[in-house]
């Protein structure tokens, strides 16, 4: 979802006095004029706009990648979501709450201590992202992000308790475990017998760390539903792994972590709220209904910096070095080395090859290459700039295939290609004609064993919660931004960020005191080897006693559109509903 619709007066379809410049397929029927009467809720196209004497109404500027999150348009459930998290409730939370240690946690398990655990999962996206704005490099931006939310100069320095995060966690790292446990997935899904298990995806794998295309998915094409991947997204997984070791290894309970996510999209907040992504689902034997977010609170790039100027705090006069002196180790050792080694951020790079959302199709290639003695990976661009494939060949045998497709529009010829064939009702017919949409086979989609689904053209880096061009003037401290902010500006700036994503930086580049040594074999030249991060996987299946699948799989499900239908009209059935929909899906 982008900025726009993150606008706190959005309802079951439009606000009173906005008309929607989309067209929605299914509307209740018409009455004549003369029965009609006002309805300021009513969504109508320009043309009947127009039409009734209101083609001067201010139109919401929604685009087709907007739309994505979008079942007719934005429920109330998804809006109040939304608008729950948010850098207010960021500040409101710390200053509610004292931060507490683990151990003094552990040592009060009825909780008679007010008090919480904060931890924080940054994105490189938004890290790219405050690095084009203020002229830094990404890992200096990673400094002053974590220097503000966890540094003595930072949201510690105001506020009631005088609170701060405990741990900052890099999404990168956790998306290691996300790239092994998806190369698994993959490779059980080409197997010529197909997936072991019922609930597993079936070829060609779609990927799901993108909550804008889940939504769509859920909401508009449940047929591929089957073909998505289990896997949490890093965030995900994150607020899974901190809130299950802390709890069923050290006895801490879940709602006593606080955790907050820096993504690139307001749709990340959609993500965080659903009833899979809670305590529910990995805890042993629960018969509970409702649990304990995973993740409590997303805030984006922009709504960063937000939280540093509500904290009279400027962002660029953050100290761009890290911060040893109060890191606080994490209570198991082994995942303290994997998550913080040496108190720093693992130095690992962005691949251009890999595009702009966490690289997992060229991950799967890889892997698999380094099986395949004597295989390259080619890489071919397609329609256009966000469709690329990748093909894994042995001189001229073709090993693999996997995709990349960014974009709306590029999303709906994938649906269209994955749409199950229909067979004709016609005695004697063949089924549809090849080459029509419908069948996976028509559309060649079978071939890919996995394609990296990604709601954004562009991909994260171009998120709706990321800093726009025409935003960074004044977060620069500019009173005139001296230039028209139009397209190709835009693009400009985005080309800027992408730079700060992919720059591939010296480990030693800050100097001083606590520099790593990017050769120290314990960091793995900047990442983990397969084995390690298996070893990382199977070691947090063993100190929580749950199996892995629960740690790092979830689930979707079809979610029925109810626009153009008749809406209830009693109180109570208005409420139940509302209930039912925050509490399911999305």
């Amino acid at each position: 979802m982008s900025a726009i619709l993150s606008a706190e007066d959005l309802n079951d379809f439009i606000s009173p006095g906005v008309a929607c410049i989309k067209p929605v397929e299914t509307l209740p029927a018409q009455r004549p004029d003369s029965e009609k009467t006002t309805n300021p809720y009513e969504v109508i196209t320009e043309d009947q706009l127009a039409a009734q004497g209101g083609g001067n109404t201010t139109n919401a500027q929604i685009s087709l990648t907007d739309c994505l999150a979008c079942s007719g348009c934005v429920t109330s459930a998804e809006a109040v979501l939304v608008s729950l998290q948010s850098h207010e409730e960021v500040l409101s939370t710390l200053d509610k709450y004292p931060e507490l240690s683990w151990q003094e946690a552990q040592q009060d398990p009825s909780g008679s201590k007010a008090g919480k655990i904060f931890v924080a999962t940054v994105s490189p996206q938004t890290r790219a992202s405050i690095a084009a704005t203020y002229g830094v490099s990404e890992r200096q931006a990673g400094h002053m992000i974590e220097q503000l939310l966890r540094g003595p100069q930072g949201v510690k320095s105001g506020g009631q308790h005088g609170s701060g995060f405990t741990w900052v966690l890099d999404s990168n790292t956790v998306r290691e475990l996300c790239h092994e446990a998806g190369v698994q997935e993959v490779l059980n899904a080409t197997k010529p017998a197909g997936p072991t298990k019922e609930d597993m995806p079936k070829k060609p794998v779609l990927a799901s760390s993108c909550p804008g295309w889940i939504c769509y998915a859920e909401k508009t094409h449940p047929h591929v539903l089957p073909h998505l991947s289990r896997l949490k997204s890093p965030q995900a997984m994150a607020g899974t792994m901190i809130k299950s070791v802390l709890h069923r290894k050290f006895g801490v309970a879940p709602d006593r972590i606080w955790h907050v996510a820096v993504m690139p999209c307001f749709d990340k907040k959609l993500e965080a709220s659903r009833e899979e992504l809670t305590d529910v689902r990995w805890q042993p034997g629960s018969t509970e209904k409702r649990g304990v977010r995973d993740v409590d609170c997303v805030i984006t790039a922009r709504e960063l910096v937000m939280l540093a100027d509500s904290r009279g705090i400027r962002m660029p006069n953050l100290p761009r070095t890290p911060v040893l002196a109060t890191q606080v180790a994490f209570p198991d050792a082994q995942l303290d080395k994997f998550l913080f080694p040496y108190g720093r951020r693992r130095p690992l790079h962005q691949q251009l090859s890999g595009g702009s959302s966490g690289g997992y199709a060229y991950h799967i290639l890889q892997t698999v290459q380094q099986q395949t003695p004597g295989s390259q990976i080619r890489t071919v661009r397609g329609r256009n700039i966000d469709v690329v494939d990748y093909i894994l060949v042995r001189g001229e045998e073709t090993i693999m295939k996997t995709a990349r497709y960014y974009g709306f529009r590029n999303i709906q010829n994938l649906v269209r290609g994955l749409r199950p064939a229909k067979a004709s009702r016609l005695p004697g017919s063949r089924m549809n004609r090849p080459g029509a949409p419908g069948g996976a086979k028509a559309g060649g989609f079978i071939d890919y064993a996995y394609v990296e689904v990604m709601a954004c053209p562009g991909g994260c880096t171009n998120g709706g919660g990321q800093i726009k061009a025409s935003d960074v003037a004044s977060m620069r401290g500019l009173a005139d931004p001296g230039q028209r902010v139009g397209p190709a500006e835009q693009k400009q700036w985005l080309a800027q960020v992408d730079e700060a994503y992919f720059s591939s930086e010296s480990a030693s580049e800050d100097g001083g005191d606590g520099a790593i040594n990017v050769d120290d074999p314990a960091l793995g030249n900047g990442n983990s080897s397969t084995g390690d991060v298996k070893q990382v996987l199977q070691h947090w299946s063993s100190v929580t006693g749950v199996d892995v699948d629960k740690l790092v799989l979830t689930s979707y499900r079809a979610v029925e559109s109810d626009v153009g239908k008749e809406k209830p009209t009693d109180d109570m059935q208005q409420v139940a509903g509302l209930a039912a929909s925050i509490g399911g899906g999305w």
